[in-house]
């Protein structure tokens, strides 16, 4: 037996490696995906491409570039390793057993206040779990990124992602008392065309629309923002700050409304609530970790805090 042979445990981590390196783009992303150094990736690389007697990757100081038996060999590695984690799935009998780290991209606000407490009953009730919550609010790339899955609040634009409706993010428009005592009364809606604007540049940014909530009829505006963030805790600070009208989600100002430092503007109009989405990437075997997270969310999205059951 060639003692220089990698057990089968090792090949499969050194094809996993390959896999990451190819997907991630580099060796250091790959490092950090993996949390690892950048020397350990490198002689991964090195190992495997002894073992195949082939170069796989070709690198310059700025460039990586596959060769053409690396593309053969990146399209076999990834199907070797997801029929590895099928096998060890059925072997072990851990298919509803998760295990090992969920990389989850979730929206920065919405993450950081209202998701924690689900995410901690996940880790509570899987012991075997670590999760990477990666905070912001851009749409991921999930393969180069090394992401399971997303949280996205808004609009769809990938069509080539599985997005699974969860709920609803309602909206309302906000002002301060002294914004308004400073304007005058706000009674209809054609009073909101006086009023300055801060803007959530995510979701709206030149355009306001609302509809009658008795009649359904709608009001579209164009505003000219005297800021523009896209950050929601932005957002709010600005209208509490009195520099202008903000549409928000519910759920941050709630505290602020029972307060008084901010007012409910026209409570007969409503703003359209924004979807909330689970997406994660197609495959033919998704493991248990993320199995079980697109259960628990499915459970919990819709009751929870500043967040009502999708129409």
């Amino acid at each position: 037996m060639n003692k220089n042979i990698n057990p089968a445990g090792d090949r499969i981590a050194i094809l996993q490696t390959f896999v990451r390196i190819v997907e991630s783009g580099s060796l250091s992303a790959a490092a950090a995906q993996m949390d690892t150094t950048q020397p350990t990736i490198s002689r991964r690389l090195q190992s495997l491409e002894q073992m195949l007697g082939v170069k796989l990757i070709q690198r310059t100081t700025h460039t990586m570039k596959l060769t053409d038996d690396g593309e053969r060999c990146y399209q076999h590695a990834r199907r070797l390793i997801e029929n590895w984690q099928i096998l060890e799935d059925e072997v072990s009998g851990v298919q509803d057993e998760p295990a090992g780290v969920l990389r989850v991209r979730a929206p920065h606000a919405f993450g950081q206040d209202q998701l924690i407490g689900p995410l901690g009953d996940y880790l509570l009730r899987y012991p075997q779990i670590n999760i990477e919550w990666i905070l912001n609010d851009r749409s991921p790339d999930f393969i180069p990124e090394g992401i399971d899955c997303a949280i996205h609040v808004g609009a769809i634009t990938d069509p080539s992602v599985v997005a699974i409706l969860l709920a609803e993010v309602p909206r309302i428009v906000v002002a301060a008392p002294s914004l308004l005592a400073h304007y005058g009364p706000v009674n209809e809606a054609e009073d909101l065309l006086k009023l300055p604007w801060v803007a959530l540049s995510s979701f709206y940014r030149n355009e306001v629309t609302l509809s009658d909530i008795t009649t359904g009829d709608p009001f579209r505006f164009d505003i000219t923002p005297r800021l523009s963030t896209d950050s929601l805790y932005a957002v709010r600070k600005a209208a509490l700050n009195g520099l202008g009208v903000g549409m928000v989600s519910a759920w941050v100002v709630k505290e602020d409304l029972e307060e008084g430092t901010l007012q409910h503007v026209l409570p007969g109009w409503q703003v359209a609530p924004l979807p909330i989405y689970l997406l994660y990437p197609y495959a033919s075997y998704y493991p248990a970790r993320l199995r079980k997270f697109i259960e628990l969310m499915k459970e919990v999205m819709p009751g929870l805090t500043g967040t009502q059951s999708a129409r």
